[in-house]
């Protein structure tokens, strides 16, 4: 069996996550490199897979400087960081594992889909849904005609309340202008999803959407800047810091976001609260990304489809398909089936799903399936229907811009005429 060696750049909570799937296969992978700024996640990985020193670099440019001495470069960086290290690894022909989105910009998404498309190189953008047993099992479903023709699907991406407040307000993706706008970094693969069970191109695309909530105009009165300054609303405050960070010792994801740390002890936390974002009242940071936004989409044959994308809930993703022969309902939640209701028989079938773990951690199983599958595609052993070529993947997230485009402009894009425009 081939084991492929692989260079990390980017060791943050997704570069953390792949890389020790990957020592689960370890007869598959071998992690040679990492290029990572920050001190102990880069001390991290090197120790978890053994690198030597001076294969762990601080920045990815003498990492790449070697030339290509990996099969497979896994890019993990902040959206806003992805376009140049991936550029230079297409220019240097390394197959891509690259994490969704594939860069904040049309224009840069174009301009990678080109070169590689140019190059010739594998370039897989971790859309992991497409690897979830619930939505693998819905595709195949579609695919079977269980449905007859479908004509629309209606899908909810419930963020869930309190991550809203942690990624999207207080966190890493809470403002566009460090990360991207929030339809595409945190709901890129669910259109991506509704793409590929359709099978069908867009026609139009029409979106809206705002920041409503997550404002200053909405802070409780008398409440501080940050929430350890004695908030008079701190008990019953679902965004209390100092409870959810904190008091929350078992929160690993929210210790390890706030102190940058892979190891969050209490006084890094605490110094957290004191000096970033992760401790400001979640009415007073700079967010700008929107809490609600829904998207409208029209595919080919008349296909209707409609997706939102809304803070204010418990979080998990839910979807209803609905066809000329039957209708299905699934949740991606707590391992709740798949129903399906057959409009001749008029009788329910329940498909049992796995690998569901909630609202945040493997996707469903979507983590594991796209790292064994992608070892499947690069070795030439794969016959499924997951895993998009760059070009499909460039043409789904085209879809995300333009519903961008809609909702700031008020318009209805016609996708046709925008995608050839930016393939000029």
């Amino acid at each position: 069996m081939k084991k492929l060696k692989v260079i990390l750049i980017g060791a943050g909570d997704r570069g953390i996550r792949y890389t020790g799937l990957m020592k689960e296969m370890s007869d598959k992978y071998d992690i040679i490199a990492v290029a990572e700024p920050l001190e102990n996640r880069r001390e991290f990985i090197r120790e978890r897979h053994s690198i030597p020193s001076d294969m762990c670099f601080e920045d990815w440019r003498p990492l790449l400087a070697m030339g290509k001495i990996a099969d497979l470069c896994l890019i993990c960086t902040m959206d806003r960081d992805h376009f140049a290290p991936a550029m230079k690894a297409i220019e240097l022909g390394y197959d891509l594992m690259l994490e969704k989105p594939i860069a904040p910009t049309q224009e840069e998404c174009t301009a990678l889909t080109k070169a590689a498309t140019d190059k010739g190189v594998k370039v897989v953008i971790c859309t992991v849904l497409r690897y979830s047993d619930v939505f693998l099992t819905l595709k195949k479903l579609i695919d079977e005609g269980r449905l007859g023709k479908i004509m629309s699907i209606n899908h909810e991406e419930c963020v869930g309340i309190v991550h809203q407040s942690h990624s999207f307000v207080r966190g890493n993706w809470g403002n566009t202008s460090r990360s991207s706008n929030m339809l595409l970094q945190k709901s890129c693969h669910d259109i991506d999803i509704l793409q590929w069970l359709l099978g069908k191109k867009c026609k139009k695309v029409q979106s809206f959407g705002t920041l409503s909530y997550f404002t200053r105009e909405n802070a409780p009165e008398g409440s501080p800047e940050r929430c350890h300054e004695g908030c008079p609303h701190g008990e019953t405050c679902p965004f209390n810091a100092v409870k959810l960070y904190y008091d929350d010792k078992e929160n690993g994801w929210f210790r390890g976001a706030a102190t940058k740390h892979v190891y969050h002890t209490d006084e890094l936390v605490e110094r957290a609260l004191h000096e970033t974002l992760y401790g400001k009242c979640v009415f007073k940071c700079d967010n700008d990304v929107v809490d609600h936004q829904t998207v409208n989409m029209l595919f080919e044959d008349n296909v209707t489809v409609t997706f939102s994308m809304n803070a204010f809930n418990a979080g998990g993703r839910h979807i209803h398909i609905m066809g000329t022969e039957g209708e299905i309902r699934a949740a991606l939640d707590s391992g709740s089936p798949i129903t399906v209701y057959d409009y001749k028989t008029k009788c329910y079938t329940e498909y049992d799903i796995t690998g569901t773990d909630g609202v945040v951690g493997g996707h469903g199983g979507g983590d594991e399936g796209i790292v064994a599958t992608v070892y499947e595609y690069l070795t030439g052993d794969y016959n499924g229907t997951s895993i998009p070529e760059i070009e499909e993947s460039h043409y789904n997230h085209s879809i995300v811009f333009a519903a961008e485009k809609s909702r700031a402009d008020g318009t209805v894009v016609d996708f046709d005429n925008y995608f050839s425009e930016i393939n000029k």
